[in-house]
């Protein structure tokens, strides 16, 4: 792997455990703050909001700025947020600081992805950006886990204060191993908003709000889940999500090989997959053996999705490639609030844990149509499709010359 492919993958990992290793925590942490669990889940919903804020403003007060100083810098505001974390004495300052580390996330990833993408042959853009989301997978594989572990131990908090030391790590990793210039591509940031009038950049920046939506409408709750319905105990919790992490991994590398060779129809695959595995879950929960077969088939289609849809945005937006990236990060985080506010509202108001994997499959079931309906009408092959036709009418055929 390049040494710059790592360098982002170590920042990937460090703001992915940050993000994600809360959902473990979700107990501990409402029982410290003395707070309710579903009071404790809007954390989730409150980072991933302030990654859909941040992620136009950063990108907006970013555009000029060369791109290895901004990603830099985009790492340092993370490490900061994490310290904040690991400070705040009470629910609404831990918020803040949640909302806070969020800022740099959706513009960190977006550039990554773009930069990721530039430095490598265009037959390999998906495998690149795969790679570099390899650290987000990795979070969930070992940062997760182990900072789940590490809080049941030593308090919350203690997981909070390691994870800003990653951060520094990765801080230096990008410092030293990112190219000192990295081509820019000239225009107006505000210009490129335009790109938003685009339906072949909306319809999968709306699937990746959906997709984010059944994942975290589950997996935000994953915890008290498996304690209460399954039966699995505190240090169990710990080792499904080091399977679910490892899914994930592999669901990434595999979301990268596909997407460099028939992404569109991979993507309507993976999402009948997706819909068939929630139905499945939703009946699997009842006991162990079933429940870790398909956490782990769920992982693996559930993260093939994100370099597909992340190189299919890239790839329509050819003009505003920057913003589109950086706005994908924003609606894979809008569906992240979403999702975990849909479940929040759905135990808030008495439903059962077992419930959520039948609102997933809902879920799900909308974006393979709006997948079906997209790729069909205005996905990468449209438009030359559309192209061949109308040479094709406008072309003599052997009988009529």
């Amino acid at each position: 792997m390049p040494l710059h492919l790592i360098a982002l993958a170590a920042a990937a990992f460090g703001i992915g455990t940050s993000e994600f290793v809360i959902m473990g925590l979700l107990p501990n942490v409402a029982a410290d703050l003395q707070v309710s669990i579903d009071v404790a889940g809007l954390l989730i919903t409150g980072y991933a909001m302030g990654v859909v804020i941040g992620a136009p403003i950063m990108a907006i007060l970013t555009a000029r700025l060369p791109r290895k100083a901004t990603l830099i810098g985009l790492a340092s505001t993370f490490v900061v947020g994490n310290l904040l974390c690991a400070l705040a004495p009470n629910y609404a300052l831990l918020m803040a600081a949640r909302v806070f580390t969020a800022f740099c996330h959706g513009a960190f990833f977006g550039l990554g992805a773009v930069v990721a993408a530039d430095l490598v042959p265009r037959n390999q853009r998906a495998s690149a950006i795969a790679l570099m989301f390899t650290g987000l997978t990795l979070a969930n594989v070992l940062g997760v886990p182990l900072g789940t572990a590490l809080g049941q131990v030593a308090g919350w908090r203690s997981t909070f204060w390691v994870v800003s030391g990653i951060g520094l790590l990765a801080v230096a990793a990008l410092a030293a191993w990112l190219p000192a210039r990295i081509p820019m591509q000239p225009g107006n940031i505000l210009r490129e908003f335009k790109v938003l009038r685009d339906v072949r950049v909306v319809w999968p920046l709306a699937a990746s709000v959906l997709a984010s939506a059944a994942l975290f409408c589950v997996l935000t709750y994953i915890a008290p889940l498996l304690r209460e319905v399954t039966g699995v105990s505190e240090r169990g919790v710990t080792g499904v999500l080091l399977l679910f992490g490892v899914a994930l991994t592999v669901g990434s590398t595999l979301g990268g090989k596909l997407g460099d060779r028939n992404l569109e129809v991979s993507l309507r695959r993976i999402f009948i997959g997706l819909l068939l595995v929630f139905l499945a879950l939703s009946q699997a929960i009842h006991a162990l053996a079933p429940m870790l077969v398909m956490t782990f088939i769920w992982g693996v289609l559930g993260f093939a999705v994100v370099p597909l849809l992340q190189t299919l945005i890239v790839d329509q937006a050819a003009d505003a490639p920057n913003l589109a990236s950086t706005l994908n990060q924003g609606a894979f985080n809008l569906g992240n609030a979403g999702g975990a506010w849909l479940g929040s509202v759905a135990l808030g108001h008495g439903l059962p844990l077992t419930d959520l994997p039948w609102m997933s499959a809902g879920i799900t079931a909308a974006v393979l149509l709006l997948t079906l309906w997209g790729t069909r009408y205005y996905g990468r092959d449209a438009g030359a499709t559309l192209a061949g036709q109308q040479a094709g009418a406008l072309t003599p055929s052997r009988s009529d010359a």
